[in-house]
């Protein structure tokens, strides 16, 4: 049993011995055909490595040598033109060394020539010195005394000459100077046509049917009275079929009551605070007007760059007369002028233009200082930067100042020229509205005076004061004062009646 034990684990160990053996010469065998696919994988790699290398030095060797072929023919070039420049350089100066010979050829010449001309320079002052010398022993002058008699005989002579040309010129000047000064001013008017224009101190407002005229007036002729107040004008309403007369020195004021007075009827609601309302709008809506008015004149006379101060008093002119002519109409027939005349006279005409239109800008400021319209019209152009030359011709105009430019002249002929003309102005109109505007300006200069307004061709003052400055004992005696003032220091037709109007208002809102 031991024995067939100890046989089966020999025959196992012998077995195993004899696998493993037979393992092991399997595993070589593998192993070595491993070994002989990686090296024919490895000589395959090597072999395309060398040839990738071999292809990168070819690659790389043709473009060092295009490098090379490149910089080559760029130094090729170079080479070239370098031999171009000392070619030319070569041939410029050979050209400036056969110049400088001829230079030196022709410099040798006129040295040569000059020797020669100072030989005879000498010899001619040699011989008009003895000829000198032989006219002077024959006349018995010496050449400075001869010299001098010749020239004031010659001196006379010519001043005789000239005094005459002189003459002659000074009146060939005058005649054709007052000629070519005739033919300007009457082309210039010619030129320009204008229509005279009257100014009115009415103004008729026209109605469908007179119901409307005691709307107007209200109860016991409180729309009215409310209407005259807010606009300071005199509403007349009599028998004349529908038309209702407005009447004011002031063409604002007159404007302002006419379209008030047209919306409140237009609108139908007629009463004192829907009349102040209105009014109020209208006095703003005539405000802007005004500055379209002046915008429109300014392009229409093609004056650009004005100062908007400026164009506002423009657009005030519309409302403006001057002796009865329209203070617009008339500067814009001034500009106009003043264009023509320039241009004839070879002078800027938009400068003259410019000048013209403005030239009277100060009569219509918003305040009124104690100075002639013309400087202070010159002042108000200086303070909106307009030119000196433009500012001379406004301030010159009346000859307040003395002209320094040539355009002054022309605006001061130009503005006789617009209002000399038959029926432009009519002085008696300027001086009832300067009475009407001094008499409401005596009743302003009283403390709590608010507003003044002369109605009825100046028969009546109407004076609206502060209710909580004037009391009722105040306002009789500032009724009386005015009167007594007005007796004493102006001049007038008939009587005046001064009304002192004071009124309270106590005024709540309902939140």
């Amino acid at each position: 049993m031991i024995i067939h034990i100890i046989v089966g684990v020999v025959a196992f160990i012998l077995g195993g011995t004899l696998s493993y053996f037979m393992w092991d010469k399997a595993l070589m065998k593998r192993r070595d055909k491993i070994i002989k696919e990686g090296q024919a994988e490895a000589e395959v790699i090597k072999k395309d490595k060398i040839l990738q290398a071999k292809e990168k030095f070819l690659h790389l060797r043709s473009e060092h040598e295009k490098h090379i072929n490149e910089k080559n023919s760029k130094i090729n070039s170079i080479e070239q033109k370098i031999k171009q420049r000392e070619n030319t350089l070569s041939q410029k100066h050979e050209e400036l060394q056969r110049k400088k010979n001829e230079v030196d050829a022709v410099r040798d010449n006129l040295t040569a020539q000059i020797e020669v001309v100072e030989k005879k320079t000498a010899e001619l002052e040699k011989a008009h010195k003895q000829q000198v010398e032989a006219l002077e022993s024959i006349s018995g002058l010496s050449a400075d005394e001869a010299k001098a008699q010749l020239v004031e005989s010659l001196k006379e002579e010519a001043k005789t000459e000239a005094m005459s040309y002189i003459n002659d010129i000074m009146d060939e000047a005058k005649i054709s100077a007052n000629k070519e000064a005739k033919r300007v001013v009457v082309q210039t008017i010619q030129r320009v046509a204008t229509e005279s224009a009257i100014e009115n101190s009415v103004t008729v407002f026209h109605i469908d049917n007179d119901e409307i005229k005691g709307r107007i007036i209200g109860r016991e002729g409180r729309n009215i009275r409310a209407l005259e107040a807010a606009t300071g004008v005199e509403i007349i309403v009599d028998d004349t079929p529908e038309a209702i007369i407005l009447s004011a020195f002031d063409p604002v004021r007159r404007e302002i009551a006419r379209l008030a007075l047209h919306q409140l009827v237009t609108d139908g609601r007629i009463h004192p605070a829907r009349i102040e309302e209105i009014v109020d709008k209208t006095k703003k809506q005539i405000e802007e007007e005004i500055i379209e008015t002046g915008k429109r004149t300014a392009i229409d006379l093609g004056v650009h760059g004005l100062h908007p101060e400026l164009i506002r008093l423009i657009g005030k002119m519309k409302y403006r007369s001057s002796y009865g002519q329209n203070l617009l109409q008339h500067s814009r027939e001034v500009a106009n002028l003043s264009a023509i005349m320039a241009s004839e006279l070879g002078l800027n005409p938009k400068v003259a233009k410019r000048a013209g239109l403005l030239h009277d800008i100060g009569k219509v400021p918003d305040d009124e200082p104690e100075l002639p319209h013309a400087i202070l019209g010159m002042k108000l152009a200086e303070k909106y930067k307009e030119k000196a030359d433009v500012c001379n011709a406004i301030g010159a105009h009346h000859d307040e100042l003395e002209m320094t430019t040539l355009i002054s002249p022309i605006v001061q002929v130009c503005d006789a020229i617009s209002g000399a003309r038959p029926g432009a102005r009519r002085e008696v109109v300027e001086s009832y509205i300067k009475r009407l505007k001094d008499l409401e300006n005596l009743a302003l200069s009283y403390p709590g005076v608010t507003k003044t307004y002369a109605i009825q061709a100046g028969r009546e003052l109407r004076v609206i004061v502060g209710s909580e400055k004037i009391t009722d004992k105040e306002a009789e005696s500032l009724s009386y004062d005015i009167s007594k003032k007005i007796q004493d220091e102006m001049t007038y037709p008939g009587q005046i009646k001064i009304t002192v109007i004071r009124e309270t208002r106590a005024i709540s809102y309902a939140k």
